[in-house]
């Protein structure tokens, strides 16, 4: 079996909004009025990149506009974590991408497809397949790690409520969205990172999601090198503000926001 070396792996925060985004429709809040960018958040969604290879984590409803903000010139295929809209209303804008390399890979678990094949019926089922849509291949993902362009990924089974969805974890790097809960043996599979992303919605506690409080004890347990919080809703209050608060190793993530890991 060949040896995986290790990756320099880039990233590019898409977007680090809730499933409304920020500013949200019809709301005052004066986070939603705020000039400074850093308040404007599209749906959460990363782009990494590593090798001559590119790939992102979600597919949202912003993922055109996202797209053309990056200038993003070819993509190797999406990892998704689960099947909610904010995280799978782009698909058919990957027709772009499909148009130059044909069939493109999706890794996701078997309930997210069974949703986008009901959803996206025009694009999974032979039967009625637009002449447009993309082409895609599911690859079908589990517990278990698998590799991918000559990196290894380690999928993460977290809770968002009581709905068992996919985190991601590349070398020292993980992304995890929609969090509410995380069991003691998937914990282990998050040890030693050097960058850790987890959601961060309000300051109040919700049904579904971290809160901040919840979200900073995890990264407090977890003792990642760095963390950054995503899928912010205004309920969190302005970036600026929120960011004084933090310890020195945690930072809000922002929309086009790059790391190297």
């Amino acid at each position: 079996m060949m040896k995986i070396t290790k990756k320099l792996l880039n990233i590019t925060f898409l977007g680090t909004g809730t499933s409304q985004g920020i500013p949200m429709i019809a709301n005052d809040d004066p986070v939603c009025k705020s000039n400074n960018p850093k308040d404007k958040r599209l749906r959460s969604s990363i782009l990494i990149s590593w090798d001559d290879v590119s790939y992102t984590i979600d597919c949202g409803p912003d993922f055109r506009q996202q797209m053309l903000r990056e200038d993003v010139k070819s993509l190797n295929g999406v990892f998704f974590t689960h099947e909610h809209a904010d995280h799978i209303g782009g698909l058919d804008d990957l027709r772009p991408f499909c148009y130059q390399i044909g069939v493109m890979p999706i890794y996701l678990n078997k309930r997210t497809l069974n949703s986008l094949e009901k959803r996206f019926e025009y694009i999974f089922n032979p039967k009625y397949k637009y002449p447009g849509a993309p082409t895609l291949k599911p690859e079908i993902i589990y517990k278990t790690k698998f590799e991918v362009d000559g990196l290894e990924v380690i999928p993460i089974e977290v809770f968002h409520g009581k709905l068992p969805i996919t985190a991601y974890r590349f070398q020292d790097f993980a992304y995890l969205t929609d969090v509410k809960f995380v069991e003691d043996s998937e914990k282990e599979k998050l040890k030693n990172l050097d960058v850790l992303v987890v959601d961060a919605l309000r300051i109040e506690p919700h049904t579904t999601h971290f809160n901040l409080k919840e979200a900073l004890d995890f990264v407090k347990e977890l003792q990642p090198k760095k963390a950054y919080f995503t899928h912010i809703s205004h309920k969190l209050g302005f970036h600026e503000e929120v960011s004084k608060q933090l310890p020195d190793n945690v930072f809000l993530a922002y929309d086009g926001l790059k790391i190297e890991v």
